[in-house]
């Protein structure tokens, strides 16, 4: 089992967006310091639900800054940007951090982003497939050119190539030849899209054990029509989302959630505007939050480990991004990504 931090750089009320990355950047450090195996970066543009707008820009500092812990993206959002830029970036990473670096991606919203960066609402709607295969050739051939709807061009070198690592190629802990990549999947259409690739699905946090069982039993279904090997599809890492809160008991560690995480949501997601105009309806953030708590290992050490060991048993999923800020407080967020790396990760063997 792998448990890994996500971070989103939140911006809760009354509080700085530098304040929010400082934050952002100290609980990846303190994430390796306490033991954890990934950090999970996430991306928005122009709204405090989160004030990081390029994640892969963040994950190369985190990867700078540090020596073991893996970095992803979570995610990248491909419409906003082209796909061979991003892939560009995977590769350098990939390359100068030994190995340690995992591309996330998704479609994202309906947001005025596409308005701002020019990519149009055909983007989000119908361009992610073709932006999914256009960053998977780069990523996995010496030279791609293309000729689809929104991209055509030349054959180019692929330069840097993900699999020109150095190393002995025979060597298990060699660094593996491209990065690892993830597709954030949040409907039946995006499952089956990422199956058809064999690309594991990251899944959100607001998804249940038993929906997030039925995405995977679906992906296995249509990976398999697909052709995909069935050693691939057993291997298949699957990231599930979700939120922590370690504490001394359940209430305490609730009530540190439900106090500060309603007026987050009510600021970050509020300020979304649709590209088109078209009505999104919010949910109601006290609710979302108490849902998020009886989903997720929300109060002591013991049930906190029992709840991603049961939770991995009901889905298949070993690889945990859990939310660790949601507190919004610097202290008690390094508090309890400390916690979780000390005294919740040890007990899951």
């Amino acid at each position: 089992m792998r448990v890994g931090a996500f971070i989103l750089a939140a911006q809760f009320p009354g509080q700085g967006q530098g304040e929010a990355l400082h934050r952002a950047v100290r609980s990846a450090e303190v994430a390796e310091e306490a033991g954890l195996d990934d950090v999970w970066l996430a991306e928005h543009h122009f709204v405090p639900y989160g004030v990081c707008p390029s994640a892969v820009t963040l994950a190369a500092l985190l990867l700078g800054r540090t020596r073991r812990i893996g970095v992803g993206t979570a995610v990248s959002v491909l419409p906003t940007q082209h796909p061979v830029a991003l892939g560009e970036q995977a590769a350098l990473l990939h390359l100068t951090s030994d190995g340690r670096f995992t591309l996330g991606v998704g479609r994202g919203g309906p947001w005025v982003d596409l308005e701002v960066f020019g990519a149009g609402l055909a983007a989000y709607e119908h361009g992610f497939p073709e932006s999914l295969d256009l960053l998977m050739r780069w990523l996995r051939e010496p030279r791609v050119g293309a000729q689809g709807e929104r991209y055509a061009f030349r054959e180019v070198a692929v330069v840097p190539r993900p699999d020109q690592a150095l190393g002995d190629p025979d060597d298990p802990c060699a660094v593996p030849p491209g990065p690892p990549v993830v597709v954030a999947c949040t409907s039946p259409s995006s499952v089956r899209m990422a199956a058809e690739r064999g690309l594991p699905m990251l899944l959100g946090m607001h998804c249940g054990d038993e929906e997030k069982a039925e995405m995977v039993a679906l992906w296995r279904t249509a990976a398999r029509e697909a052709g995909r090997d069935g050693d691939e599809i057993a291997a298949a890492g699957h990231v599930s989302a979700g939120v922590v809160q370690v504490g001394d008991g359940r209430a305490g560690a609730t009530e540190a959630l439900t106090k500060a995480m309603p007026g987050w949501l009510r600021q970050g997601l509020g300020a979304h505007v649709t590209v088109d105009g078209r009505y999104r309806a919010m949910r109601d953030p006290l609710a979302y939050t108490e849902l998020l708590c009886r989903l997720h290992p929300v109060g002591p050490p013991r049930l906190c480990a029992d709840r991603l060991a049961a939770s991995s048993e009901r889905t298949g999923i070993t690889r945990f991004a859990l939310l660790v800020e949601g507190s919004g407080d610097l202290a008690a967020t390094e508090e309890n990504v400390r916690r979780l790396g000390t005294e919740v990760m040890p007990q899951l063997g």
